[in-house]
């Protein structure tokens, strides 16, 4: 049995979503009391989980490419790719509160500006003294323990997700890869992905251009 303790959900509550493409979708929110590390991450109930695996995404929070449109990564494309995807499965998108990998808002573009040194993302992380990913998803565990959620497929190109959510218990069946999301300004960026950590994305592909 997992070492946490256990979250509880607090409130829950249908949002319609709409997109700057024009797809919609109604949502359920829902927020939960006890988590680990204290910050108001949220689960979006997409389509009917409780019919087959129920496919999900943990999302960490990018205020520079969910909200401002930034080309300077793929998380704004990821997520509207995701919400979509899950909705005609079923499943959950968990948005994390973990902004630039954890190191938070401030930190990410301080290591914006080391990047436009020439250094890649997670040396600049390192450069600024912090971790390459301080990402622990222990919260997302307990998120879904919560949403009665212990056997899922993970849309995700990072394996550090897959397992790391199996150490805490979770059955991750299937790590289910998501688009390919290149602009002229991240492909060096999701090179980077490639080469450091492992993340399943078509290495032939991402060439400056």
């Amino acid at each position: 049995m997992p070492d946490y303790p256990a979250a509880t959900q607090r409130s829950r509550v249908r949002v319609p979503l709409r997109f700057h493409d024009g797809y919609s979708v109604d949502a359920e929110l829902v927020t939960f009391h006890g988590l680990t590390d204290g910050r108001e991450h949220v689960a979006m109930v997409l389509g009917d989980p409780a019919g087959a695996t129920p496919l999900v995404r943990l999302h960490s929070e990018c205020l520079t490419g969910d909200a401002f449109g930034s080309a300077r990564c793929d998380c704004g494309p990821q997520l509207r790719e995701a919400v979509e995807r899950i909705a005609e499965r079923g499943g959950v998108l968990l948005y994390l509160r973990q902004e630039g990998r954890g190191i938070g808002l401030y930190n990410k573009l301080d290591a914006y500006a080391l990047q436009d040194e020439g250094l890649d993302t997670y040396a600049a992380n390192t450069a600024l003294g912090l971790p390459e990913d301080a990402r622990d998803y222990t919260a997302a565990a307990q998120m879904l323990t919560a949403l009665g959620i212990t056997e899922l497929d993970l849309l995700s190109n990072n394996p550090d997700k897959a397992e790391q959510l199996r150490t805490l218990g979770i059955d991750v069946q299937l790590r289910v890869p998501t688009g390919v999301f290149t602009t002229a300004h991240n492909v060096l960026y999701l090179r980077a992905k490639v080469l450091q950590t492992q993340h399943t994305l078509p290495l032939a592909e991402l060439t400056a251009g």
